[in-house]
């Protein structure tokens, strides 16, 4: 094995899911609070330190979510992950869609807001698309809670 075999070791939440699942779950579960954070900054007027805490999230976010792609494609994907839980396959299908179609959005307007945030400001939208990107922050957080507990509590 890699000398990563330890991403498919027992998780610590006490669940059937691996250490991988587990720490990139608690990531996912945290990350509103961490951007909350960040806009904490700009509505302080600490604008530098907003736009760098952004940026070191975002940056953050992406390492995580590769991490969790090859954790997922080394452990055998979805079907492998579904087999012990007693939810059905289908439901928990439908509910990894909705996760991955809400977190993909996200990512590219949280990208897109990083990126334009300067254009944005200029043109008084920025808090607007923050709005959006937050929103789907945590729509990608309870999403992805809730699929790891379809596949791992339930």
């Amino acid at each position: 094995m890699t000398h990563l075999e330890y991403m498919f070791h027992a998780g610590f939440l006490g669940t059937r899911a691996p250490f991988f699942m587990d720490l990139v779950t608690l990531i996912v579960a945290f990350l509103p609070f961490l951007v909350a954070g960040a806009v904490s900054f700009a509505r302080n007027k600490h604008y530098k330190a907003h736009a760098y805490t952004q940026v070191f999230i975002f940056a953050f976010s992406v390492i995580v979510l590769f991490y969790f792609e090859y954790g997922v494609r080394v452990a055998g994907g979805f079907n492998a992950f579904m087999q012990e839980s007693s939810v059905a396959h289908n439901y928990a299908f439908f509910v990894l869609i909705l996760h991955i179609l809400i977190s993909i959005l996200t990512l590219i307007i949280w990208a897109i807001t990083i990126f334009r945030a300067k254009k944005q400001l200029k043109q008084n939208n920025h808090k607007k698309a923050g709005f959006i990107t937050f929103v789907g922050v945590m729509a990608t957080s309870f999403s992805g809670v809730w699929v790891y507990l379809l596949m791992f509590v339930y």
